[in-house]
């Protein structure tokens, strides 16, 4: 290899080393204060009960409270990048728009000038009920810490990945193609791309706890990098072998 290739070599080295920090931040924010507040704020919510009367100004937002408001409008777009939102108006201290994550129960029945209720928590509103039947909105709090600890553990692999492809550039730059792209990085990428929303989605579906995603994904996205890692090396003594 001639020493222009070795100098590109570890530039390209370098910069991955460089760039596999970003999702080193983003693993760290999630498992630091993205999880915590939200696995916080649902059982915050879960623990709340209704208003009662001569509820303190320093309570009023920790506890349940019923308001009346009017439908102005809604927006049913189905499809892969959906919307489903309802203007509300004629509260005293909040009027807009409220989104959900689908249109049903609730939101395909209401029609302008529609009274509804709405359950309001530290300053959102949690769902909408009419005539018995109630919907959830996007603002209310949901159990489901899999997910975000699934995004963390992706952000993690992806780290490990650049720092050890980097790593092997820097410090191998002789060595012909170090933990190459095509052979080695795309197809780990693919794999961890797949597997990290794949196990996060059952995770929450069957009610696995949250910490099970990356104690089963790290170990198995490290043996699935060895075994890629060494497929290059069997192949040529199957060949051989033929």
């Amino acid at each position: 290899m001639s020493g222009k290739n070795i100098t590109r070599t570890r530039i390209w080295g370098a910069l991955l080393l460089t760039l596999s920090l970003i999702p080193a931040l983003a693993c760290y924010f999630i498992f630091t204060i993205w999880l915590p507040d939200d696995m916080e704020r649902y059982r915050d919510y879960a623990n709340a009960e209704s208003c009662a009367a001569g509820t303190s100004p320093q309570e009023y937002e920790d506890c349940l409270r019923e308001v009346t408001f009017t439908v102005d409008r809604t927006k049913i777009k189905g499809g892969r990048n959906g919307t489903y939102q309802a203007t509300l108006s004629g509260a005293p201290f909040w009027n807009g728009v409220l989104g959900f994550g689908d249109s049903t129960p609730l939101l395909e029945r209401l029609e302008p000038g529609d009274r509804v209720t709405g359950t309001v928590w530290r300053g959102d509103i949690m769902s909408l009920s009419r005539d018995g039947i109630r919907q959830k909105s996007g603002d209310e709090p949901r159990d489901e810490p899999q997910m975000p600890a699934a995004l963390g553990t992706f952000a993690a692999l992806l780290s490990a990945l650049g720092l050890a492809t980097g790593t092997a550039r820097l410090t191998r730059p002789h060595t012909p193609r170090p933990l190459p792209w095509r052979g080695f990085g795309k197809p780990l990428l693919i794999t961890i791309s797949i597997a990290c929303p794949v196990l996060g989605l059952l995770s929450v579906w069957w009610g696995i706890p949250w910490w099970i995603v990356p104690t089963v994904l790290v170990p198995l996205m490290g043996y699935t990098a060895w075994e890629i890692h060494r497929y290059p090396r069997r192949r040529p003594k199957s060949a051989m072998s033929g």
